[in-house]
């Protein structure tokens, strides 16, 4: 078995074969092209045994992960904060695409457990809307920030924290502004058209969201505290369950998993601080919320509490079965769309 490490960018991709020990065999360099992923793929074809790595950059590694899958190949995803270390310990010093490759490569050597690529499927369609949503949520808060910064200097009173998004502050800024003729005014006037239009995109979105989750992940849905934004960030960050062989590798990759550390006979665990952050986050978001509106979850911080964990250590515990019960729901939701599939067929 080899394994083929490949370092990705817009218009080449460079990639260097290594054996089950770690010894580089070959090298290739090759345009970023249909036709190069295919010269790939014949060049490839003398290793009958092997496995593309691919660094998960996402637009970058898209096409190519994706011929490779339509011809068969077996692909993984290398996170990219294992390339960090990978990149330390190779032997030559530097920076250049073969030293990259070869540092994917010997991370996925290094670690057997790595994601398995596949084609994308409806998870693709929602992660999309949910980032785009995330970048005009990102961009309308930088106008508004500007804004306000206008509105202070204009003498107009500034609206409540995150209500700039309302219709109705928005038409009551534009009553105030209508008649100023300040250069300083005609910017916030701008910015406040910016502000609007983005809104309006992100509610449509928004709505284009709930339609997908809904499709996707009924049985999520139910979970408490378990919001339509929350489950389209799960869903979507996911990529498909079937990556994962149980719920304990589904929580070492959303970071819920304690790590072990070994001190002599004494064994203890600690936070763990890699894993797929937005995952984390979103179960975090979960764990708080049912704090608060969940019942078992209240009994079940409150087990931990009489057990002697501060309150911090008692929400990382709750995050962590959160992880379990996200696992067995999305089992269900991906089971319920396989049967509607065979029934449709």
């Amino acid at each position: 078995m080899v394994i083929l490490g490949a370092d990705l960018h817009k218009r080449s991709h460079t990639v260097v074969v290594i054996d089950a020990t770690g010894r580089r065999l070959a090298e290739r360099r090759v345009d970023a092209t249909p036709e190069g992923h295919l010269e790939l793929r014949r060049w490839a074809a003398q290793w009958p045994e092997r496995r593309w790595a691919l660094e998960d950059c996402r637009h970058l590694s898209r096409r190519l992960e994706a011929d490779l899958l339509r011809a068969g190949e077996a692909v993984v995803r290398v996170p990219p904060q294992l390339m960090a270390g990978a990149r330390r310990s190779v032997r030559e010093p530097g920076k250049s695409d073969p030293i990259d490759a070869l540092a994917v490569a010997q991370a996925a050597l290094r670690e057997p457990d790595l994601p398995v690529a596949t084609l994308d499927g409806p998870e693709r369609e929602l992660r999309l809307h949910v980032d785009h949503r995330e970048d005009l949520i990102g961009e309308r808060t930088r106008h508004e920030q500007r804004l306000r910064w206008f509105l202070v200097e204009l003498g107009i009173a500034e609206p409540a924290p995150r209500s700039l998004g309302r219709t109705v502050v928005q038409t009551a800024l534009e009553r105030a502004l209508v008649e100023r003729t300040e250069p300083v005014a005609r910017f916030a006037r701008d910015l406040l058209a910016r502000i609007r239009e983005l809104t309006g995109a992100i509610r449509i979105l928004e709505r284009e969201i709930e339609r997908l989750v809904r499709d996707l992940a009924v049985t999520l849905l139910a979970l408490p505290g378990c919001g339509t934004l929350t489950a389209a960030k799960i869903v979507g960050e996911t990529a498909g369950l079937g990556r994962f062989r149980s719920k304990e590798a589904f929580a070492r990759h959303n970071g819920s998993a304690p790590v072990p550390v070994w001190s002599g006979d004494t064994t203890r665990h600690r936070l763990s601080r890699g894993g797929n952050r937005q995952l984390n986050a979103a179960l975090h978001r979960i764990a708080i919320t049912q704090m608060r509106i969940d019942d078992r979850g209240r009994a079940y911080l409150e087990r931990r509490r009489a057990a002697g964990d501060t309150k911090t250590e008692a929400i990382r515990a709750l995050r962590r079965r959160i992880s379990d019960e996200v696992f067995r729901r999305l089992q269900a939701d991906e089971a319920t769309r396989s049967t509607g599939l065979a029934a449709a067929a």
